[in-house]
């Protein structure tokens, strides 16, 4: 009885099969018959004059046509562009007009398979993460008229088939079919081709059938199906209608709006210009045609890296209560066993912490916590004088510390290699200020950082060296290291300290944690400097006395200002002329509620080294509040990073970063694909990252632009520090691009300057 089962299951999915495949070549017959009946009926389509219409009385129109004017040309070919685009957005319109229908597995970047629903249409294929066709479920839009098609072998189950652009160009159209432009969460899919998996051999031919068919027969496809209800055959519209409530599922119907909002800045629009206007484009006609070989093609969006909205942030409260902790007897015997293995002054870099004081999160997430209020920055460009944007320079600076965690807590000191990206999303200016950090070094700890919004005109550069020194009863976490804000527009660099956190009462009193130290924010160029000093709360102090900051602006040796007040509740500036006092800084709720949205890559689509993934089961341990878990995956981290680096030591191999690399002459380190040039609204579309390079979409081709040389290729490093001659040989250092060669002259400037001055 079972065996009769299964082969009744066996029949059932094979005569399913077949119908699909009669049904698509029912339909595949009926578009190559409604294509005679377009040739018989209108014959417009373009074809040579055949040899039987020749005769005398032809050469006077033939010669006529030739002494057509320049402006009947014209109007022809308008004509015909209106024609062809009519005739593909009422193939959009129609719900009727579907190829072929089906869930389809698609491979992503990631190589991981996605089951979608696939549309396919003359021209295109719309992707939809469900069947039913909503704006929310689009995912794609894929153009085929630059596609190429094969099949591809594969060792599973199924029948794979692999729609690529030859030229390594990008597929997909900017808009969906009812102008969305945001696509539904799904993994990232490739840029310029995608791997299809059909459930079965038959399916997959047939799919390969249909895509053919509208690979190669798109403008005749879409000119039968527009005239499909003018056709006098009755039986060809009866056998459209039943292959369409069997086999196939219409799409929500669009108007004619969505449509247009469709294909908008796919060049279509140019159709609707008056004569008026196509006479004024007509005199540019030749230079636009010689400058469009050198302009990219800007309506195809560049494919970025997919980020979400981070929701959950915990700001701590404010004043010094959750900045004190109470350790209960197990941790204390803790602390204990760490106080006998190290002596006042030791450099607790090499010790390994116990893990009821870490945070779960590492330090490349926690540098973040100063940049989510960046849109400071975007406004300190457009002050005009040098005075308001040094004051609004501090202003950010100040504004990032009232972040703190709930007691005290340390970061995951990061391991070589780790990587940690985000951005903050502009909604006054509609930019995004992206984040890009790797620890590039372990013994040292060295991190390196770039923060950059081309768009809004700033960027922030810089390495931290982590150190922390034990004195008995207290620890202080050093920051050594220096960042470099830049205003792209203006040329003002401002170089950056960072105040050392200090942990008192590990052996007496209560666990306490604070912020110290003297830190200065300077512009050489403008010749502006602020002094700040943060204060450790006085051993015999109240609660007024933590957190406190004081400082000054200066210019020159002029003191202007004076700045006063707790860094995490209410900061005032003095001004020393009129000795008046005004709010500077106040961490209030309207405050804490501006801070921007940060959007980081979801955990599914990080790459194994990214600080979430890397210490995601660390992190899970320490929220469940599971010390012992936390304790034995941070020791399999550890243990393999040491591993690695033995391999290393044994093969006489140095660890070389990913997207950072040292400046030959500064020392600085630089990331890799940094870009300092302004903001050129002109020629400058967008600002994105990919494969952790923020890079920027443009319409013409432009060379990056870079303040220092940086150079990762030792030999080229030992010709410049070996050479006699003030200026290194620029055949030393070689770019094809002539475009580029006023850096390169500034480069060999900054060198021979450098040079002279270390000698």
């Amino acid at each position: 009885m079972l065996h009769q089962l299964v082969n009744a299951r066996n029949l059932d999915v094979y005569l399913l099969s077949l119908s699909t495949q009669i049904s698509f070549y029912t339909y595949y017959f009926v578009c190559l018959s409604s294509l005679y009946f377009c040739f018989q009926s209108d014959g417009k389509l373009f074809s040579p004059v055949s040899d039987k219409s020749f005769n005398p009385t032809s050469m006077s129109s033939s010669k006529l046509s030739k002494r057509e004017s320049l402006k009947v040309q014209k109007k022809n070919y308008r004509s015909q562009k209106k024609q062809a685009a009519k005739e593909l957005l009422i193939t959009l319109k129609d719900p009727s007009v579907i190829v072929l229908a089906d869930w389809l597995k698609i491979r992503g970047t990631l190589k991981s398979w996605t089951k979608l629903w696939c549309v396919l249409k003359p021209g295109l294929i719309v992707l939809y993460r469900s069947d039913k066709l909503k704006s929310s479920n689009w995912i794609g839009t894929v153009i085929l008229s630059a596609c190429r098609l094969i099949e591809r072998p594969s060792k599973k189950d199924g029948f794979c088939f692999k729609l690529f652009h030859p030229l390594d160009q990008s597929i997909w159209a900017t808009r969906g079919p009812k102008g969305e432009t945001i696509g539904a969460f799904v993994q990232p899919l490739p840029y310029s081709y995608l791997i299809f998996r059909a459930p079965s051999e038959s399916a997959g031919k047939c799919w390969m059938d249909a895509l053919e068919l509208a690979l190669r027969c798109t403008s005749l496809l879409m000119r039968s199906m527009t005239k499909e209800r003018d056709l006098t055959s009755e039986a060809i519209a009866e056998q459209l209608e039943t292959m369409e409530t069997t086999s196939f599922q219409s799409p929500t119907e669009l108007n004619e709006s969505d449509c247009e909002k469709h294909f908008e800045g796919q060049g279509l629009d140019e159709d609707c210009k008056t004569d008026r206007e196509e006479i004024k484009t007509e005199t540019e006609s030749s230079c636009s045609e010689f400058e469009d070989d050198k302009t990219y093609n800007t309506n195809v969006q560049p494919v970025e890296t997919q980020y979400y909205e981070n929701e959950k942030e915990e700001l701590g409260q404010q004043g010094d209560e959750c900045q004190t902790e109470e350790v209960n007897d197990e941790n204390k015997s803790l602390i204990w066993t760490l106080v006998k293995q190290v002596r006042p002054g030791m450099d607790l870099s090499k010790v390994v912490l116990p893990t009821f004081i870490l945070e779960p999160r590492s330090f490349l997430d926690k540098l973040t916590d100063y940049y989510y209020h960046a849109d400071m920055l975007s406004e300190a460009v457009l002050q005009e004088d040098p005075f308001s944007r040094m004051k609004a320079v501090v202003h950010w600076y100040l504004a990032g510390f009232y972040k703190k965690p709930k007691g005290l807590k340390k970061p995951y000191n990061p391991i070589i290699g780790e990587v940690f990206r985000c951005y903050w999303r502009h909604p006054k200016t509609n930019s995004r200020t992206f984040y890009m950090a790797e620890q590039i070094s372990h013994h040292p700890p060295v991190s390196a950082f770039h923060i950059t919004n081309r768009h809004d005109g700033f960027s922030i550069s810089g390495s931290i060296l982590a150190k922390s020194k034990f004195y008995g009863n207290s620890i202080s976490a050093i920051l050594d290291g220096t960042a470099k804000l830049t205003f792209l527009k203006r040329g003002e660099d401002y170089f950056i300290t960072m105040p050392y956190a200090h942990c008192k009462g590990i052996l007496i009193g209560t666990l306490t944690m604070e912020m110290g130290g003297k830190v200065t924010i300077n512009c050489p160029k403008t010749g502006y400097r602020c002094d700040l000093e943060f204060k450790l709360k006085p051993f015999l102090g109240s609660g007024e006395a933590s957190n406190k900051v004081s400082g000054k602006i200066k210019v020159g040796s002029d003191t202007l200002c004076h700045i006063d007040g707790h860094w995490d509740q209410e900061i005032l500036i003095k001004d020393k002329t009129s000795g008046e006092s005004s709010p500077f800084l106040i961490v209030n709720k309207e405050m804490k509620t501006s801070r921007l949205k940060r959007y980081t890559v979801p955990l599914e689509c990080q790459e194994s080294f990214e600080s979430e993934r890397l210490w995601e089961k660390v992190g899970i341990a320490i929220t469940n509040s599971d010390m012992h878990g936390a304790t034995q995956e941070k020791h399999l981290l550890e243990e393999q990073q040491r591993q690695e680096a033995r391999e290393r030591k044994a093969k006489m191999e140095e660890w070389i970063p990913r997207l950072f690399e040292r400046d030959v002459i500064s020392g600085d380190w630089m990331y890799r694909y940094v870009d300092v040039r302004p903001w050129d609204p002109i020629n400058d579309l967008l600002q994105y990252e990919r494969e952790f390079k923020i890079q920027t979409h443009t319409k013409h081709r432009t060379p990056v632009v870079r303040t220092m040389s940086i150079t990762s290729q030792e030999q080229e490093k030992k010709k410049l520090f070996q050479s006699g001659s003030s200026t290194p040989d620029p055949e030393l250092i070689h770019d094809s691009d002539s475009s580029e060669a006023a850096s390169e002259l500034n480069f060999f400037k900054t060198v021979s300057e450098k040079r002279q001055h270390c000698l």
